[in-house]
């Protein structure tokens, strides 16, 4: 995302306090800047009329960058951590976003009611592969019809992106940043398999851009 860009959403996370914590001002604007993410997940959904159910949403970067783009689709952003639920309902009101709205919730309960797209961004490393496999078959039958499931995730693989990617991960629970460390990687072969069983067809295309993260898009619609 374009410098000015970027700096502008992160204006909505500054402190309420001239003396508060500015981390998720700098966190915000470095993230946008650099990750590839938000670019490969507006493309999908650009053009797509239904609401989008973001699990795992943490700051809620994905309705800020949905907005920067032009792009109005209703938007619900669910995470465990309440604490960062807070810090994105607040930046989003600081922000005036219209039809966003913020929920903490543990994704190993019951997902809310939805029909439409639901993106699953950087969240299935730090599940077992059991609870992956779940959360993957609730968020399929939450999907509008011809709607995407978009999933950002880094893939299994013993090489140097791998290797980077699971230091990162455990680097990012050790700091509070994550609240759980990573569990299980998906394979290519398994992700995609678990989706066909679901109904859905899966394409998956690395989105690492410039980052050294083993990232990976997956969109998935039913057949």
């Amino acid at each position: 995302m374009p410098r000015d860009q970027a700096r502008a959403i992160a204006r909505a996370f500054l402190p309420a306090r001239r003396w508060g914590s500015r981390y998720d001002y700098h966190y915000v604007q470095a993230k946008l800047r650099t990750d590839p993410l938000y670019a490969g997940v507006l493309a999908t959904l650009r053009g797509t009329p239904w609401p989008v159910l973001d699990l795992g949403c943490g700051l809620g970067l994905l309705a800020h960058a949905l907005r920067a783009g032009e792009q109005a689709q209703g938007y619900l952003g669910v995470d465990i951590d309440a604490a960062k639920i807070a810090r994105a309902t607040r930046a989003a009101q600081v922000a005036g976003l219209h039809d966003v709205r913020f929920t903490a919730l543990d994704l190993a309960e019951a997902l809310p009611a939805h029909a439409g797209s639901v993106a699953l961004l950087d969240v299935l490393q730090y599940l077992p592969a059991t609870r992956q496999q779940a959360l993957l078959a609730e968020a399929a039958t939450r999907l509008a019809p011809d709607a995407p499931l978009v999933i950002r995730t880094p893939l299994a693989g013993d090489h140097p992106r791998g290797r980077f990617t699971r230091i990162a991960d455990r680097l990012g629970h050790l700091s509070g940043w994550m609240r759980t460390s990573p569990r299980d990687y998906p394979s290519r072969e398994g992700l995609l398999a678990t989706l066909a069983s679901l109904g859905l067809q899966g394409e998956c295309s690395p989105l690492y851009g410039n980052t050294p993260f083993n990232n990976w898009l997956v969109v998935a619609r039913r057949q």
